[in-house]
Order: structure tokens, then C-alpha cells, then sequence
């Protein structure tokens, strides 16, 4: 990472002014990869800033963007997409970053929009459809959201993202029936990955299949002994078939792996097993 020497130290020969540039360019603009590549987040920003400053490109915008949201600036990271979506208004993959971005912010309408504009540059791509369905749920939206998981999932059957996500709709209105048809396609296709293992278990607890349910959470911190959701889970069901000294033990283990939670509300919770079961996080 030698380009502070080429911009204040001096060569024998003496190239033009413009070779100069390319060359500096070209130092900071890799220095900048490399340092990206080794974690040196503000060191890549410093990098590639400076590198922009001598030449408008758009690879060193789109890599700035990367180490923005290395960062969580996720201002500065919508600002260089931006950059790179004036420049090419009909590159959908953008266009679906933008989305992304403005998730992450939690600006849906604005991901309303880039996710429009992706699927007006290509209509058969399923995952603006995925896209847009997340800003539909962030606008309290559910019917829209339905509707275009539908259409990901009749562009590509196999989207298994979509069918997640049409799956925790489904059970949060109540229709169980047309849930199970996602989560069994999941549990076959997918297999017993957490997200998909934590349907099944809300919609078990949905069905009244509370032994089943129990064993998915047990399947999930088997796999993820982190999963605040699924001992806070466990716990209702553990209080509500009698075993009050297992259904603190997962309380406690909840309490522990997120000490900033509220612990009387996480209580409460377990309390009104019966009352208010909330299986979704959307």
C-alpha cells in the first residue's frame, strides 16, 4: 500500500501530468482493493475516495459502495449506487442492490421503488418480485406482498427464499392449510435449516402439534444454541405441557444470549403461551 509515496515522492524520469494520474489512479484503486480483501475497511474508503477524485469510474464506485456497507454507512453506500444507477438506468442488478440498500434502512418506499424499476427492465426476473414483496410486508401490505410472491414463485418454483416468505404469510393469516403446502415443500427441497425448521415449528404450535413443534426448536439449538427465538419458543411449550422448571431453563438461556431484552416482557411472553403466540419476525 505504497500510493502516499507515488502522490508525495518523486521519480527520476518525469512523466506527463496525465500518465501521472492514470498511474496514481491506478495505485489507490488497487491499493484499495487489497485493503478490502484484508478488513481494512477505513483504509479502502480513504483509498478509493481519492481515487474517485481523479477519475469518475464505476468500478471504484460499485467497490466504495461494498466497504460502505462493510461499514453499515449505509448512506454512503445508496449515494455510490446511486452514482452507478444514473450512469446505467438499465442495469437490473443495481437496480436490486438499491433495493437491498433501502431495506437495510428500512426505507420501503423508496425500495418500492428500485424494485419497480428492476422489474421494468426485466419483468421475468423473480427476484425483484421477492424484493417488493419485502417492502410490501414493510408497508404493512400483506395482500400486495401475497401477490408478488405468487408471481416470483410462478417465474421459478424452486425460489425457495419466496416460498419462506409466502409461508409466514400464509400462517400469519391464519390459513394453515396452504402454509403447510410451503413448509412441506421446504422441508423436502430445503431441508431442516433453521429459518424453514422455525415455520414448521409455528405452524405445528398453529396446528396444536405442540410434541412436534418442541422437537424442531430442539432440532434448531441443536444446530444453533444462539437461537434466542426458539428457546423463548420452547419455553411457551414447555410451560404450557406442565414443565415450569424446563421452560425457565430456556427463559434463562434466553435472558443470557440477549441480556438487552426486556426481560419481564420476554416473561409475559412465556406466560400467555396460549394467548399470544407471534410465530413471524415480519
Amino acid at each position: 500500500m505504497g500510493f502516499w509515496k507515488a502522490l508525495f515522492g518523486g521519480d527520476d524520469e518525469s512523466p506527463t501530468e496525465e500518465r501521472q494520474q492514470d498511474k496514481t489512479f491506478d495505485l489507490l484503486k488497487y491499493d484499495g482493493v487489497k485493503a478490502m480483501k484484508i478488513g481494512r475497511a477505513d483504509y479502502a474508503v480513504r483509498c478509493f475516495q481519492e481515487a474517485l477524485k481523479l477519475r469518475d469510474d464505476p468500478e471504484t464506485h460499485d467497490y466504495l459502495s461494498q466497504v460502505y456497507l462493510r461499514l453499515g454507512e449505509l448512506e454512503g453506500a445508496r449515494a455510490e449506487l446511486q452514482v452507478l444507477a444514473d450512469a446505467e438506468p438499465g442495469n437490473v442488478a443495481i437496480m436490486i442492490r438499491m433495493a437491498q440498500v433501502e431495506f437495510m434502512r428500512e426505507d420501503y418506499s423508496a425500495m418500492e421503488t428500485a424494485c419497480q424499476l428492476a422489474m421494468n427492465i426485466d419483468e421475468h426476473l423473480p427476484q425483484p418480485y421477492v424484493l417488493a414483496a419485502q417492502a410490501s410486508v414493510g408497508q404493512r401490505n400483506l395482500k400486495k406482498a401475497m401477490e408478488r410472491l405468487d408471481k416470483a414463485i410462478a417465474l421459478r418454483d424452486d425460489y425457495a427464499e419466496a416460498r419462506l416468505m409466502r409461508g409466514q404469510i400464509l400462517l400469519r393469516a391464519g390459513n394453515t392449510a396452504a402454509a403447510e403446502t410451503d413448509v412441506d415443500w421446504l422441508m423436502d427441497n430445503v431441508g431442516e435449516q433453521e429459518d424453514v425448521l422455525l415455520l414448521k415449528a409455528h405452524l405445528e404450535t398453529a396446528k396444536g402439534h405442540n410434541d412436534e413443534a418442541q422437537r424442531c426448536y430442539d432440532m434448531v439449538i441443536e444446530a444453533n444454541p444462539f437461537s434466542v427465538e426458539a428457546f423463548i419458543e420452547r419455553s411457551k411449550l414447555k410451560l404450557a405441557a406442565g414443565d415450569a422448571a424446563g421452560a425457565q431453563e430456556d427463559l434463562d438461556a434466553a435472558r443470557e444470549l440477549n441480556p438487552t431484552e426486556d426481560a419481564e416482557d420476554i416473561e409475559q411472553q412465556v406466560k400467555q403461551a396460549y394467548k399470544n403466540v407471534n410465530p413471524f419476525g415480519i
